[in-house]
């Protein structure tokens, strides 16, 4: 697959696996997603922003399966969207943590200070726009989140990322994620990143070695490990917070035998139309779930699928 950019300056790019609004973006509408083989599909929503209307337009022009998908924003309002997808011209990683504390996506003050300390242009390839508020792609069919999608995954499973506590990131990618994780649970905490690719989980040791994150690891209480992250990571199960970084068709039922009781799972589930999920287990070990917002991840699934491009 191969996404295509389309050439036009009332759109604005955003290359990768997902992307979710703001919290101050409301959607009104979704519209059908269309895919016949290997023809073009296009998405279509509508939602508001500040009281303006905006249409979201995902369309992907593929003649392979090697890349990924591009997602392309078409807006009535073209001067703020731009605004906040560019980090308002942000040139650092303050300055991008300051932009989404201005468009409130992030209200939490601790959030605000993880990110701001662990420097995401570590965990991007070189020459990316590291401090953009998009999702860039990785290599092996991979994305890094955007920004704003780090931020709302940790202000969903702040209160189970307490000193001590212990996390698990499914799909680690570069490690940004893994890290901040890290620096919320402290020395005395625990946090295990596991992804099915080699050279991501490499490349993942090295950033985090890089960063404020890099004692942690040295350390031991941050670990990040090759494997099917479908399957957690048993040794160190229980945990408080786990995180899940592509879209299931179901929820893992390994990853919920490993959720603590009291802790909690945010999880895309679904396939074309998705869903984050936020999913609560009780001290009884019942399950309460609700649904965060839409998304749009890639599939959790087998690295050998997502190598060929799933």
């Amino acid at each position: 697959m191969r996404a295509q950019q389309v050439l036009c300056p009332t759109l604005t790019a955003a290359y990768a696996h997902h992307y979710r609004a703001p919290r101050r973006f409301v959607s009104l509408t979704y519209a059908s997603l269309h895919r016949h083989g290997s023809a073009p599909f296009l998405n279509l929503s509508l939602f508001t922003a500040f009281r303006s209307p905006f249409f979201r337009m995902e369309i992907c022009l593929s003649d392979d399966s090697t890349d990924s998908i591009c997602q392309e924003t078409l807006n009535f309002d073209s001067i703020l969207l731009e605004q906040f997808k560019s980090g308002a011209g942000s040139s650092g990683n303050k300055a991008m943590v300051e932009n989404l504390k201005r468009f409130g996506v992030v209200s939490s003050k601790r959030v605000a200070e993880v990110m701001e300390a662990l420097d995401r242009g570590l965990f991007v390839p070189a020459g990316s726009l590291a401090y953009d508020d998009a999702p860039l792609p990785i290599g092996y069919n991979a994305t890094i989140s955007a920004p704003h999608m780090h931020a709302t995954c940790l202000q969903l499973l702040e209160d189970k990322l307490q000193p001590g506590m212990r996390a698990l990131d499914v799909g680690s990618g570069t490690g940004y994620l893994t890290g901040c994780f890290a620096l919320m649970v402290g020395a005395e905490g625990r946090v295990v990143g596991v992804d099915h690719i080699p050279e991501l989980v490499d490349m993942s040791i090295k950033n985090i070695e890089k960063s404020v994150a890099g004692s942690l690891l040295k350390k031991g209480s941050l670990s990040l490990h090759v494997g099917d992250g479908r399957k957690g990571w048993r040794e160190f199960a229980p945990y408080d917070a786990i995180h899940v970084g592509a879209a299931a068709s179901e929820v893992p039922q390994a990853l919920l035998d490993q959720l603590k009781p009291s802790g909690r799972m945010v999880i895309p589930v679904g396939t074309y139309f998705q869903e984050l999920r936020v999913i609560d287990k009780s001290e009884d070990g019942s399950i309460k779930v609700h649904t965060e917002t839409s998304v749009r991840y890639v599939p959790l699934t087998s690295r050998d699928e997502q190598i060929c491009g799933f």
